[in-house]
């Protein structure tokens, strides 16, 4: 079945649409394309060279940089001619960033120095400067020639304080939110654009439906999540890939300061840093205000207590008026965005009754769902096009061996056939003890000595070690599927007043050939802060060799371990790729009586 659509009203028929010209002769109008649901490739819109290509500033509702004016932010626009010679009306595929305009390099010294005790300042970091690049009128090339030859729009804008945008950066506050809410506001002729950046000369966006999706990866996946807490009329869709929910999470985890995999000694001082491509003639003062004062004030390295600074960078908190439809996407095995911050989205919306759908692959960072998938996501809800999109399986997960685009659809995520079953530890150290559903009586404690030179790979595939404290299952007699998050509960007893908590679930025997794959060793992680032991928001140190019962979550999974394979438990402190770096030599104890992992399993049955 084909559906020609025109200025958004859906005509379901196989005859041509015709429009008179001088001549007298008769010419085919141009006009998107829906089959099978999805919105095709257009002969009529393919063409580059006929694509108008301009930019304009939008005015906000916020001064964020301080001169007194209401910030405009940068935004170009791609679109089919005809929505000028035919005037056609088009929905809007829209995507925001800060890296846009270029960054600050990765100069030795900008991120925070990790080595030194838990609870002490780090030394003093460098600040970087931006070099601004780019030259108008495009912002960004990225979207156009996947969505406009299919009956899209694509708008860019630069996010506050980056790029040609006035304004402040600021990592997650307001204006990141209300910037792009401003964009759409023009989109839906609720605000003013303008042809310069100071300028009185109104452009209208009289080509666009009023329909508006967005998307993007990792920072500019963020921002729709950002734009559709504001709950603003018109925009209808999102698809955010590997976002960023929540700068605690991102930052800290149960009261750990914890980096982003790759980035050790990042925080998001250092990411202002990094986007900081604004107006040069802005910056000390932005830098004063936010960098200098809110987020020394409230980033918090000592303690690592979650608190009102990150309470309003979280977006969880922010989605009361949340109404666009929410496909996301995340890889399971992505330590930079951990696949918490998804789930946690996900779940949110589906208790609020929102169209959701969550795509969820084995790789790192990125990627994308099918392209067919996010075309169907697109269509039904900036097109209008029944597709039937609201009756298929919620969760979409590509299997272990599986490509990409070929996910494997579930009733949702976590497997609904999932349950959780709990775990008991036998001991073992420094080798390995058990990891059974049988509870035995009477283990006793097993102590482990921090030493953060000691990587986490190479703490799970020691034989024996003092470093660490690991726990397997016998080899599965069949394969094991995991659904959802895993939990530890544990006893545990440090000789110091303060240290790091680490915990890795495993696939034995670990496996260094050539062609093994991500999924092959590390199941899923967790890290914590002992001192937060019975409050995110307030720690408290620890009394040496005194034990306390703390428990929390490890990142959402959903991997299917072969049999044959041991699952393994690996306690230890710091883990060298994304904690601090105490000296070595703080001792953990670990009341095995006392302890457990909890696991959610398909069927039930390890």
């Amino acid at each position: 079945m084909k559906i020609v659509i025109r200025n958004y009203w859906v005509v379901a028929t196989f005859l041509l649409a015709f429009q008179w010209v001088t001549h007298g002769q008769m010419a085919e109008k141009a006009s998107p394309v829906i089959e099978n649901g999805e919105a095709q490739v257009v002969e009529a819109f393919s063409d580059p060279s006929k694509w108008i290509r301009h930019d304009l500033w939008v005015e906000t509702t916020f001064d964020s940089d301080g001169d007194g004016e209401l910030d405009r932010m940068h935004v170009d626009v791609t679109r089919p001619e005809q929505t000028d010679t035919e005037n056609l009306k088009l929905p809007v595929i829209y995507e925001s960033s800060p890296y846009y305009a270029g960054t600050a390099g990765m100069d030795k010294g900008i991120f925070w120095d990790v080595q030194h005790e838990i609870g002490e300042a780090g030394k003093p970091r460098k600040h970087p400067e931006v070099t601004r690049v780019g030259e108008r009128p495009i912002i960004s090339n990225s979207q156009i020639r996947t969505w406009v030859p299919r009956g899209f729009i694509v708008v860019h804008s630069s996010s506050p304080g980056t790029g040609l945008s006035d304004g402040a950066p600021t990592v997650g506050g307001d204006n990141e939110s209300l910037a792009p809410k401003a964009v759409i506001d023009w989109l839906n002729g609720r605000a003013k654009g303008y042809t310069e950046r100071d300028g009185n000369k109104e452009v209208k966006a009289y080509w666009s439906t009023g329909k508006v999706g967005m998307t993007g990866t990792s920072y500019n996946g963020t921002i729709p999540l950002a734009a559709a807490t504001t709950g603003v009329e018109g925009l209808e869709a999102i698809i955010p890939i590997a976002p960023n929910t929540s700068y605690y999470h991102y930052y800290r985890s149960n009261g750990l300061v914890r980096s982003p995999d790759g980035y050790l000694g990042e925080d998001i001082d250092v990411l202002y840093d990094f986007i900081h491509s604004g107006d040069e003639s802005k910056r000390a003062r932005n830098n004063k205000v936010v960098r200098d004062t809110e987020m020394k004030n409230g980033l918090d390295r000592i303690t690592g207590d979650y608190n009102d600074f990150w309470a309003k960078r979280d977006y969880l908190n922010d989605m009361k008026s949340m109404k666009a439809a929410l496909l996301m996407s995340h890889g399971f095995n992505d330590w930079n965005v951990m696949p918490e911050h998804s789930y946690r989205i996900y779940k949110k919306a589906k208790e609020m009754g929102l169209p959701v759908r969550i795509y969820y692959h084995q790789n790192g960072h990125g990627g994308p769902p099918p392209l067919s998938m996010m075309n169907r996501w697109f269509t039904r809800y900036l097109y209008g096009i029944e597709n039937g999109i609201e009756d298929e399986p919620k969760a979409w997960i590509v299997r272990e061996n599986d490509k990409k685009d070929d996910p494997t659809p579930y009733a949702d995520y976590p497997n609904p056939e999932a349950e959780y079953i709990t775990l008991f530890l036998t001991k073992g150290a420094p080798s390995k003890g058990e990891l059974t559903t049988l509870k035995a009586k009477k283990q006793g404690t097993e102590t482990l000595v921090d030493n953060y030179s000691f990587s986490g790979t190479s703490l799970a595939k020691a034989e024996t070690t003092e470093h660490r404290l690991l726990y397997v299952t016998s080899p599965l007699e069949d394969d094991v599927h995991i659904s959802g998050v895993p939990k530890i509960k544990i006893k545990l007893a440090s000789n110091k007043p303060a240290a790091n908590l680490s915990v890795w679930l495993v696939s034995l025997p670990w496996s260094d050939a050539l062609n093994t794959k991500i999924t092959d060793n590390i199941i899923t992680r967790g890290w914590a802060d002992p001192q937060n032991h019975s409050s995110l928001t307030e720690s408290k140190p620890l009394i040496p060799n005194k034990f306390y019962e703390m428990e929390f979550e490890l990142m959402p999974d959903d991997q299917i371990i072969p049999k044959g394979q041991q699952i393994g438990l690996m306690i230890f402190s710091s883990d060298k790729e994304f904690t601090l770096w105490p000296e070595p030599g703080t001792k953990l104890t670990v009341d095995l009586d006392e302890t457990e992992l909890i696991l959610p399993i398909v069927g039930g049955k390890l």
